[in-house]
C-alpha cells in the first residue's frame, strides 16, 4: 500500500498595499478606533477591557481596544515604520522606542 501524498500548506499571504491605508484592515480598524478614543478622552491609555465602536464606510465595527494596543505593542517587531509611526502620532511611547 502507498500513502496519500501530503496536502500542501498554503502560502502566507503578504501585505502589498502602501500609502496610507498600509497595514491590513484589522490594523486600520484599530487605529481609527484609538483615534476616536483619544480624541474624546485625550488620553492614550486605554483600558484593557475597552470597546469602541467605529463606523468604517457606512459599517459600525467593534474594536477591542484595549486588546488591540496590548497585541500591537506585544507584535511590534512586525510593524512596518508607516504603523509605528501612526502610533507615535498619537503618543504611543513604545512605537518610537
Amino acid at each position: 500500500m502507498k500513502k496519500a501524498p501530503r496536502a500542501r500548506k498554503a502560502a502566507a499571504k503578504t501585505a502589498t498595499t502602501t500609502g496610507p491605508r498600509a497595514g491590513g484592515a484589522a490594523f486600520q480598524k484599530g487605529l481609527e478606533a484609538l483615534t476616536q478614543y483619544v480624541a474624546r478622552t485625550g488620553s492614550v491609555t486605554v483600558p484593557r477591557g475597552h470597546e469602541e465602536t467605529v463606523d468604517i464606510d457606512g459599517d459600525e465595527h467593534a474594536v477591542k481596544l484595549g486588546i488591540w494596543l496590548t497585541n500591537t505593542k506585544t507584535r511590534r517587531a512586525k510593524l512596518d515604520q508607516t504603523q509605528l509611526a501612526a502610533l507615535a502620532h498619537f503618543g504611543v511611547d513604545w512605537a518610537t522606542k
